[in-house]
């Protein structure tokens, strides 16, 4: 017993304070007496106070810095404020390049506590964010922006997710805006309303459950929490935690008033109601701002184990919601006279979401160029636009593929490397491989994509795609069925529909094959291969003249298409996969698309 005593870990929830001098090797070896002096008498001046002041304990220094811990993210932030202030009144006489200016980082997290000293991937994200700082200012993860937004009269601007070095996830991250801060001017900026919501911002209320018993209500409850944590997966999603939704549970709200308190650009509500045999799902998207409705959607199913339709309508409503949140941001992006990296991101997503006519994949990669200008580090764009790669690959808008292809293989290496856990990046990587005859690679990629967000339904449709290029076009149509099954209304079910189609003509099912293919171009009629696939089908079936039809629609849309580029493009060298090709080149060649 006494040994499982000595051998216990302690553990306890701090705020973690992080800093460092900027650029403190420059200031060393131009005068380090006067560095060290001065050094030493700003710490006893202005640090040690504002952390004693607020209940902080310094847990060692570290030559150019300290690291402090705190029991609040609140009282660790005001004194990083508080000692940022004072630093820069006592050291604004003095030359700009011989001026001391700290950086900042706060984390909150669950940490190991020794006498002196603290340890954990807490601590190290504090340490991190502190390098994103600049000299001066204070940098803070998204779960301690959760604690104090609102409550240390700073405003923050939202730094999006960022890579942070040896940490295996990137990290949502905030930065005070540092407007000429004094020590005087701080406590009245306590009394001004705190900062803009968040990019993606949204809080999921409770359900209500209309009628019904306990098990309902359990069921009621669990749609609402495994949402709130679907939503999380959204890449810049903040997403307030279900313990705090919880409290508006069976109250009468004013969703704007939601909205201001929780400081979140959107709220999702709904409710669950059971009539005889059947159960009818309602939920919507609010903009708290406007308390405008963005979107609705409404499930009415037989009913069978509630349990096991919970997890349906999870991916049904967060696949939605992606696309709904994305386009809203974009709309709102239009408007910004100043648009930052994220607002050039999601109105490239927007445009990218339109089609793969050439034109749009064109602007679309504009948007991204744009943010990357801004924000070279920006993964969110990064992954973009290797999927716009990938795009121009698989939709056959190049004669050369393989530039492009491993352009963008190695920009998701890249990302992975930062963001090991990017579930799409694993996806785009997967759709690489599948495209350059890599496809047990590119499937099992696909399967790590699921396996980080279960509700990337896009993974589905691409294994689906895969198998045709392996030989089993029979396999395709149910991978592509639970893909439409977790997101019937995705804006990219065209290319799902697609698929469909063409393992049904690989399969020699021209009849089943243009049906599908004509549902995708119901879809969107701006993805010019659906149409050439659909002349393809026609023209074995026999009806030339309407194969001709949609094979000049196609050729509107991408003009310089051509037989000789498919034949180019060869995922594969399966010889049943081969051999359906080559009835896909006699039956273009029949519907009038040129040879070369």
């Amino acid at each position: 017993m006494a040994q499982e005593r000595l051998g216990r870990v302690e553990r306890r929830l701090a705020a973690i304070l992080a800093a460092d001098v900027a650029g403190y090797s420059r200031l060393m070896h131009h005068d380090e007496e006067a560095t060290h002096t001065e050094l030493t008498a700003l710490l006893a001046e202005a640090v040690d106070p504002a952390i004693t002041d607020h209940r902080g304990r310094i847990v060692k220094n570290t030559g150019d810095g300290f690291l402090a811990e705190f029991p609040s993210a609140v009282e660790a932030v005001r004194a990083a404020v508080l000692f940022q202030s004072r630093v820069k009144e006592l050291t604004s006489n003095d030359v700009e390049e011989r001026r001391i200016a700290f950086r900042v980082g706060i984390n909150i997290s669950d940490v190991i506590v020794e006498p002196h000293d603290i340890f954990g991937d807490g601590v190290n994200i504090a340490a991190r964010l502190e390098s994103l700082a600049q000299p001066g200012g204070i940098c803070i993860s998204s779960s301690a922006y959760d604690y104090v937004r609102g409550k240390v009269g700073v405003d923050f601007i939202d730094l999006g997710e960022r890579p942070l070095k040896n940490i295996d996830r990137a990290v949502r991250s905030y930065a005070v805006i540092w407007d000429d801060l004094s020590t005087s001017s701080w406590a009245q900026r306590a009394l001004r309303p705190s900062s803009s919501p968040p990019r993606l911002s949204i809080v999921v209320l409770p359900f209500a459950s209309l009628g019904g018993g306990p098990e309902q209500e359990y069921f009621v409850d669990g749609v609402t929490e495994a949402l709130t944590t679907d939503m999380s997966r959204i890449s810049g999603a903040f997403v307030i935690g279900r313990h705090t939704a919880f409290t508006y549970k069976g109250a009468t709200i004013d969703l704007k008033r939601i909205g201001r308190e929780l400081n979140v650009r959107y709220v999702l509500e709904g409710s669950v109601q059971r009539s005889g045999n059947r159960l009818r799902v309602n939920a919507q998207l609010v903009d708290s701002e406007s308390g405008s409705h963005l979107w609705a959607e409404r499930f009415d199913k037989p009913l069978a184990d509630l349990f096991d339709m919970q997890d349906e309508i999870v991916a049904r409503l967060a696949g939605a919601l992606n696309a709904e949140l994305i386009a809203a941001e974009a709309r709102r992006a239009q408007r910004s006279v100043d648009p930052d990296a994220m607002d050039l991101y999601f109105q490239g997503v927007a445009i990218a979401n339109r089609g793969t006519a050439p034109e749009h994949l064109t602007q679309a990669r504009g948007f991204f160029e744009g943010a990357l200008a801004l924000d070279p580090g920006c993964i969110d764009a990064l992954v973009a636009r290797a999927g716009l790669d990938e795009a121009a690959a698989a939709a056959l808008l190049t004669d050369d593929p393989a530039p492009r292809l491993a352009l963008a293989e190695a920009t998701i290496n890249e990302v992975l490397s930062l963001a090991p856990q990017h579930a799409l990046a694993h996806l785009r990587l997967g759709v690489v491989q599948i495209l350059t005859n890599r496809v047990p690679e590119g499937i099992a990629e696909c399967e790590r994509a699921l396996v980080l967000d279960r509700n990337l339904a896009h993974a589905h449709a691409w294994i689906g795609l895969a198998k045709v290029y392996i030989g089993r076009a029979g396999e395709t149509e149910a991978d592509v069925q639970e893909a439409l099954r977790l997101s019937p209304r995705d804006t990219r079910s065209y290319i799902w529909l697609m698929i469909v189609g063409m393992a049904k003509f690989h399969l020699g099912a021209y009849g089943e094959a243009a049906g599908c293919l004509r549902r995708s171009i119901e879809a969107n009629r701006n993805h010019p291969l659906a149409h050439f696939w659909l002349a393809a089908a026609l023209a074995r079936l026999g009806a030339i003249d309407e194969a001709k039809r949609a094979s000049r629609a196609a050729l509107a849309l991408n003009p310089s298409f051509s037989i000789r580029r498919v034949r180019s493009h060869l995922p594969s060298d399966n010889p049943i996969y081969l051999a359906g090709r080559a009835h896909l080149y006699e039956g273009l060649s029949l519907a009038g698309v040129p040879e070369q």
